[in-house]
This record gives structure tokens, sequence and C-alpha cells, in this order.
């Protein structure tokens, strides 16, 4: 089993910054890829960006050159820089691991960003 926490979010003005993480512990040998996916009210979940243990990244086209995900391999943590935030970045982001093919989530962060 793979725990997955998060923290950061919170209420920023538009075009400001937040940096969110995502700690992860119990069995995390082997978790590839990590990332964080976003989901607005009313609005179906979406992939925000994800990161190998290789580094190798994937981002949405609605946050590229915005944010810039990076991951701590021997601390398991993952991380999500969110600079230049739009009202529309309104959301609560999780965390999600994969491990032998079975994913996990965190129970998710609320990032408001007012305009």
């Amino acid at each position: 089993q793979v725990q997955l926490v998060e923290s950061g979010g919170g209420l920023v003005q538009a075009g400001g910054s937040l940096r969110l993480s995502c700690a992860a512990s119990g069995s995390t040998v082997s978790i590839n890829p990590m990332g964080w996916y976003r989901q607005a009210p009313g609005k179906q979940r979406e992939l925000v960006a994800t990161i190998t243990s290789g580094g190798v990244t994937i981002y949405a086209d609605s946050v590229k050159g915005r944010f810039t995900i990076s991951r701590d391999n021997a601390k398991n943590t993952v991380y999500l820089q969110m600079n230049s935030l739009k009202p529309e970045d309104t959301a609560v982001y999780y965390c999600r691991a994969r491990r032998y093919a079975m994913d996990y989530w965190g129970k998710g962060t609320l990032v408001t960003v007012s305009s």
C-alpha cells in the first residue's frame, strides 16, 4: 500500500504562485510515475502533470510554461510549482502514484485563485 499526503494549497490572487507537495509513504519502492491531477467544481478530474523516476515530464497544455513538476526520489516526494495562476486553475489538486499497475490517490488539496 502507498499513502499519499498533499500539502500547500490555499487561496491566492490571480498572477500569484503556490507550491504543492505530495509525500508518499508505505511501499514506496518502484513508484513510477507520480503526478498531479485536478478537479474543478462540476468538471471531471484531469491531468495536470506527471513525472517519472527518471525525470521525464508530461504537462497539460493549459499549464505548460506556468507549472513545473519535480520529484525528490530520496524523499518520495513530488512537487508542483504553480506560477502565473489564473482563476480557471481553481480546483482540488490530487496527487497520484502508480506502483505495479495500481494507482494510489491522495485526498486532495484545494487551490483557489481569486480574480
